[in-house]
């Protein structure tokens, strides 16, 4: 009898306790996640042939009786051969494995196996390092029983001590399971969309007959996902118009008296972007705007514009930053902008409660400043989540500004909107207009699907005078000249940042948890960097670390010193990625810049070329990858982070690009957003099944399913 597919993988006698851990870090909790734990790509073994047919280079599978089979120990001991002899009807090979003894104790003299692999050339045709599996009886039926050969093998995302090889053998035991999963998707949606029953795409997936049949699985399970994502964007977009704000009137003597101020002019694109908004805020159907620009394109003076309307009335503004750093960022950025005007503003962080108003700077109790923000008195709030706990109450919040909107939860931009919904005496219900800002820059067809109706406003220009940072690929050899040309930016007055991918080495961390990569590549950490650097290679300079393990005071007096020149070089690990503004700053070494993705490094060099000097990129790597060097050399063929997306997005898959943690989104439906005809079809049937029924009364496992998804997606 199939078992339960709610079942908990702890409670399946066939699964150790070992394996259960090892699958709950995958993610998988329960039968039923385990069959949608998909494969990310399949070996093709299904070419079955005869021994004496067998061409060189042909990657195939055979199936005959071992008639030897040994371990060889090479001379110099450090490496263990295992050796068989395969034999059918028409002929023998000889089959090698390498580092796995155990084989010649697992696989005797006389048994049946199946072996698959490249067929190679030394002497004699041989296979190296084939997938085998023994062979229970002959015929037909040895076909039907195969799991690692033979046929369209699929490989999964592992995890330690967690191959596909076991992945293949438990979704196999358990595979009579998968007829129990019920489709939830009506029938005149798959008759419309030529798909098949969601049973037998998972089932397909895992045990595919043709790579016919694997496309066929694809479509119905990313349809489903994307035909989701459209529902809950249409929904919200729903829920949003019937919600109402306050209207911000736009005062352009204001705007204008304030742009006079700046020591520059804004963009045509700024102002464009700061018009949209503006005339989104006098509405009384709620804003919501994504404001999208590339590392340095202004986002932050358009966001004060927005702040300064909303004030301006007697409102207030909140700003919400991922991080203390950043929301420290804006907040000397917004007390710098707006010293000549009558403006409250306060930080809220978790260790950190200040004001100011007319150059004054004041440090408060977080008691006081809560008292301040709940009676009105304070105009523009900024923070971190500490905006949206429960002990936070606005008076009269207008205007709500999430920054590094990706970095946030959707239940955590909810959660900001549900804490200032106010209720005015007599009058309706009142929730504030949302800007959320982004540099992550995403490409067109993401955008369309994921943002679905959300306005967006992009940034695509630069401010004049920003000089073109060069950037160069480091190979190990080169290391000392990139220290000599740093020592030599800082003996003419400049400063560097150095990245690190870790704070510390883990010594906890067990050598079969690390990836193969990881074995072979040193992992550069900030301590370990610090104390070369400072010792070793630049003792007559100046260097400070910035890591998230420090307290906020700590990290406050590192940038400072660093901002005001006192430092020559920071290392830090990705804290820096976002809030900090050093112009002098003219170097950003980036070690082990593989095991970063391309946004994120192209969030890092942002951080330098922001004053009239040269300012240069140096990307360290041991990897020598075909795959690095064309990630990393994308860094230098791109102009902005726009064309650096489509790049990533081209040479990684989206799935990988924004990262299935991020968005909420497997990877077989992120690849799927390439796909602009089932988008449109996932388009197509979401409108016209809310369009006859908007409640969905008549599809009750739909609305079940939309359920379910508000609880993992990560979508604006």
């Amino acid at each position: 009898m199939p078992i339960p597919l709610e079942t908990p993988i702890e409670k399946i006698r066939k699964i150790s306790p070992a394996y259960n851990r090892r699958l709950i870090r995958l993610g998988v909790k329960t039968l039923r996640d385990l069959f949608f734990h998909f494969p990310n790509r399949y070996e093709d073994f299904s070419k079955i042939r005869h021994i004496g047919e067998l061409k060189i280079n042909e990657i195939v599978t055979v199936q005959g009786e071992i008639a030897a089979i040994e371990n060889i120990r090479t001379w110099k001991k450090r490496m263990v051969i295992t050796e068989a002899y395969v034999k059918d009807a028409t002929g023998i090979i000889r089959a090698v494995w390498f580092n796995q003894p155990f084989l010649a104790e697992t696989l005797k003299k006389g048994d049946r196996v199946s072996l698959s692999g490249k067929v190679s050339f030394d002497k004699d045709i041989y296979f190296s390092n084939p997938v085998h599996e023994k062979l229970a009886m002959g015929g037909k039926n040895a076909v039907r029983q195969l799991r690692h050969t033979g046929r369209l093998v699929p490989v999964y995302p592992e995890t330690a001590g967690l191959s596909s090889r076991y992945l293949r053998y438990i979704i196999g035991m358990f595979a009579d399971s998968a007829l129990q999963i019920k489709d939830w998707l009506p029938q005149e949606i798959k008759k419309s969309q030529n798909l098949i029953d969601l049973n037998k795409a998972v089932y397909q997936i895992h045990f595919p007959s043709s790579p016919k049949a694997i496309l066929q699985a694809k479509r119905r399970l990313a349809f489903d996902e994307i035909f989701l994502i459209q529902l809950f964007a249409a929904q919200q977009r729903s829920e949003w118009k019937a919600e109402r704000s306050r209207e911000i009137h736009f005062n352009q003597t204001l705007i204008k008296d304030f742009l006079a101020g700046l020591p520059f002019s804004l963009t045509d694109a700024q102002r464009k972007a700061a018009w949209e908004i503006f005339q989104d805020m006098e509405k009384t159907e709620p804003m919501n705007r994504l404001l999208e620009g590339d590392v340095g394109s202004g986002k932050t003076i358009v966001a004060a514009m927005a702040a300064m309307a909303a004030a301006n009335e007697g409102m207030q503004a909140a700003l919400m930053a991922p991080t203390e750093i950043l929301a420290q960022q804006h907040f000397r950025n917004f007390c710098a902008l707006f010293k000549s005007y009558p403006f409250k503003i306060a930080l809220a962080t978790s260790k950190e409660n200040k004001i100011f108003q007319n150059e004054g700077l004041e440090e408060v109790s977080k008691k006081d400043l809560l008292k301040e923000i709940k009676n009105g008195r304070i105009d523009i709030a900024m923070g971190t989540h500490s905006l949206i706990t429960e002990k936070i109450a606005f008076k009269n919040l207008a205007l709500a500004i999430v920054d590094e909107q990706h970095r946030f939860g959707v239940e955590q931009r909810a959660a900001l909107q549900k804490n200032i919904a106010r209720i005015d005496d007599g009058q309706e219900r009142t929730i504030p207009h949302l800007l959320s800002m982004t540099a992550t820059p995403i490409p067109r067809t993401l955008a369309l699907t994921i943002f679905g109706d959300l306005d967006v406003s992009l940034l695509d220009q630069m401010p004049k005078g920003r000089v073109r940072i060069i950037t160069k690929i480091v190979a190990p050899r080169d290391r000392q000249q990139t220290y000599e040309f740093i020592r030599q930016e800082i003996k003419n007055g400049r400063q560097a940042f150095v990245v690190c991918p870790r704070i510390e080495s883990d010594p906890d961390t067990e050598i079969s948890q690390l990836t193969a990569d990881d074995k072979k590549l040193e992992i550069k950490t900030v301590t370990e960097e610090y104390r070369k650097l400072s010792s070793q290679i630049f003792p007559e300079l100046k260097i400070e670390m910035l890591h998230g393990r420090l307290k906020a005071a700590e990290k406050e007096k590192i940038m400072s010193n660093f901002k005001d020149g006192r430092t020559d070089i920071l290392i830090s690990t990705s804290v820096i990625e976002v809030g900090i503004d050093v112009p002098n700053a003219t170097v950003m070494m980036i070690e082990g810049a593989d095991r970063f993705g391309l946004a994120q490094l192209h969030q890092f060099r942002g951080r330098i070329g922001r004053g009239e000097h040269q300012s240069y990129c140096f990307l360290l790597t041991d990897s020598f990858s075909l795959k690095t060097r064309q990630r990393l050399k994308a860094m230098l063929a791109a102009k902005n982070g726009f064309e650096l997306a489509q790049l990533d997005l081209e040479l990684r898959g989206p799935g990988q690009f924004y990262g299935t943690r991020q968005w909420g989104l497997p990877d077989l439906s992120m690849a799927s957003l390439n796909d602009l005809l089932l988008i449109k079809a996932c388009q197509y049937e979401a409108a016209k099944l809310l369009q006859n029924d908007p409640k969905l009364k008549k599809y009750p496992s739909i609305a079940d399913r939309i359920k379910e998804f508000k609880l993992t997606i990560h979508l604006e």
